[in-house]
């Protein structure tokens, strides 16, 4: 894996029921953030979720893409101090929220709720909607984040979760 491809994701518990995410570039450089209360409780497992997205259905102008592209964590809100965000980090963010959303309500989504929610979305947004996710797309994502949910979940406090996102992984087709 190239080093320039590499963005290594850690996720502290803190002994105070905090949280931290930093981010490490491949050139060494950080972002980080500290979560309190209901965003600590919140944002590790969504976090988590775009790995899981990211990854497995392969967008590199995700969340993680834009960070390892040197936007730092507190680009990612009000004023937008890099101007809007790409098309895929758009798609990726309403993606994670469909799988927050099952997380959440207890019930999962199919592919084709997921399609007709995204076919929806673009359009509202006028971003491009031409991707279709099929039933085997979303267990693989399921699959992921499971087995990274569990790995949080082991992880005691003081502690952290650390996972690299490699934007060399191939892209979906």
């Amino acid at each position: 894996m190239s080093e320039q491809q590499r963005l290594t994701i850690r996720i502290k518990k803190g002994a105070d029921d905090r949280t931290a995410l930093t981010c490490t570039r491949a050139d060494g450089t950080t972002t980080w953030q500290r979560l309190e209360a209901g965003q600590a409780r919140f944002f590790p497992h969504h976090d988590l979720t775009h790995y899981a997205v990211e990854t497995v259905l392969g967008f590199r102008n995700g969340f993680y893409g834009l960070v390892s592209a040197g936007w730092d964590l507190s680009d990612f809100g009000t004023p937008w101090p890099r101007g809007k965000i790409p098309p895929q980090a758009n798609i990726s963010e309403m993606i994670v929220g469909f799988f927050d959303l099952e997380r959440r309500a207890g019930e999962r989504g199919s592919a084709q709720d997921l399609n007709q929610q995204l076919a929806e979305y673009c359009t509202e947004k006028g971003l491009p909607a031409e991707q279709q996710f099929s039933e085997e797309d979303l267990a693989a994502v399921r699959a992921m984040r499971a087995e990274l949910f569990a790995r949080w979940a082991a992880v005691e406090r003081g502690n952290a979760l650390e996972v690299v996102f490699d934007l060399k992984c191939p892209a979906r087709s």
